[in-house]
């Protein structure tokens, strides 16, 4: 190539390389100022577009010192509530809180050393419940021996108060009725409910421990009718062995849940009258045959396909029948599981009260798992072992808590969504 052939090339690859590196002088200057925020995302929470929280309490709120403390009872300054078992909600204004006797009210104590008992060990352990209303040999009686009280090694007047097993609340809390008469039918009174097709509201009392059920007036003022023979455990047709919870078809055809020593679904007609009983011992934890049991606990019935949902706790699942004890199906509630009671209302879902996760969880009918909420601990609108469940008219939802020893009451967090809260209660007799 010739000296004036280069000469030319090379100007212009200079005007080139000139060009570009003029044109990135020109550039503006790189980006600083903060991003415009993305569009908002789809969440699961409780109240649609909700920023920040974590659905502590799902798509409630806790009402604060609800129910109102023992000491609103003349001489009871020094008491508070035992292991409350069961609660079921007339309506928002007539709450029925049933519990096994009142324990002491005390104060967090200071940690303290134990070496004596093993090294590193203290007592109360940081940030966890201190006394378990139900469980040990000095707490709550009824829980411990053949009978519930053999082994309880309490003193009466002392560690605990066999009184107030069922009171009532008014809608903020204060009692309203006390059904102290009964109290002496009592040993370990589990759950208490009404027939929401009965125009009459009697009120019913599950006492395991009595092997008993027993039918009073709505105003408590008679005993009208007694299932069982109390104080005499059996397995036929006019006895139990630890029952547990009942429910109703909307003729008024009885379920019972014979329950933490017999392991059967007890069908009774409108009067009471024995009809048929099914079940087996399982093998817990996992056994999955058709109508084996440990532990039969909580039973909801959907009025319309007539079919029964029994939480068989310690296989940790639900059993679905037919009215006739037919097998259906069944779903496992999880692992850790401990399905403690079983709630259907108008919007048909099953919810869960479960006691090893402190949640309450929602599945549908043929078990899909759809949503849950729950914390464990003391504070306000947490959880320790919820025993029973109720809904009333206003969509307020209400909780026992056999741990902790409490009642609590739910109210619907402004804007939260429907579907995600407990259906209204099955009303047909009477609203």
């Amino acid at each position: 190539m010739n000296r004036s052939l280069l000469i030319a090339v090379a100007g212009l690859i200079g005007l080139v390389v000139g060009f570009v590196l003029a044109g990135q002088s020109e550039a503006p200057p790189a980006e600083t100022s903060t991003p415009a925020p993305a569009e908002s995302q789809a969440t699961f929470a409780a109240i649609p577009e909700q920023i920040g929280g974590q659905d502590q309490t799902g798509p409630y709120e806790a009402v604060p010192d609800w129910p109102k403390p023992l000491n609103q009872l003349s001489g009871h300054a020094d008491w508070t509530w035992g292991a409350v078992q069961g609660i079921y909600a007339e309506s928002p204004d007539r709450v029925f809180l049933l519990m096994r006797g009142e324990l002491p009210a005390l104060e967090r104590p200071v940690e303290v050393p134990y070496p004596d008992i093993g090294p590193s060990l203290s007592f109360p352990v940081s940030a966890t419940p201190f006394r378990n209303a139900s469980v040990g040999p000095i707490t709550s009686p009824g829980n411990t021996g053949s009978d519930g009280w053999n082994e309880w090694q309490g003193t009466l007047g002392v560690d605990a108060r066999w009184e107030h097993c069922l009171i009532v609340v008014d809608r903020d809390g204060n009692i309203s009725e006390e059904w102290t008469q009964w109290d002496h039918l009592f040993r370990r009174p589990h759950s208490v409910s009404i027939n929401p097709y009965d125009p009459d509201k009697h009120v019913w009392v599950v006492d395991d421990r009595q092997h008993a059920v027993y039918k009073f007036s709505n105003d408590g003022s008679e005993l009208v009718q007694t299932l069982g023979i109390p104080g005499e455990p059996g397995n036929d047709e006019t006895h139990f062995n630890r029952p547990t919870f009942l429910a109703w078809l909307p003729d008024s055809t009885l379920f019972v849940t014979d329950g933490y020593a017999n392991t059967r679904v007890v069908k009774f007609d409108a009067q009471g009258n024995f009809l048929l009983a099914w079940g087996e011992p399982g093998t817990p934890p996992n056994d999955t045959r058709p109508s084996r049991f440990n532990a039969v606990h909580g039973i909801a019935i959907d009025p319309d396909t007539r079919r029964l949902y029994v939480t068989d706790r310690s296989n940790r699942r639900i059993q679905v029948f037919n009215e006739n004890g037919e097998y259906l199906h069944q779903f496992v509630t999880g692992n850790p599981s401990t399905p403690q009671y079983i709630y259907m209302g108008t919007d048909r879902n099953l919810w869960v009260a479960d006691n090893a996760t402190s949640k309450i969880a929602k599945f549908d009918v043929e078990g899909h798992f759809l949503y849950s909420w729950g914390s464990q601990g003391q504070w306000a609108g947490a959880m320790w072992n919820v025993h029973g469940m109720s809904v009333d008219q206003e969509g307020n939802l209400y909780i026992a808590e056999v741990n902790n020893g409490r009642a609590q009451k739910f109210v619907p967090r402004d804007g939260a969504n429907p579907e995600l809260m407990l259906g209204l209660p099955l009303r047909s007799a009477w609203e």
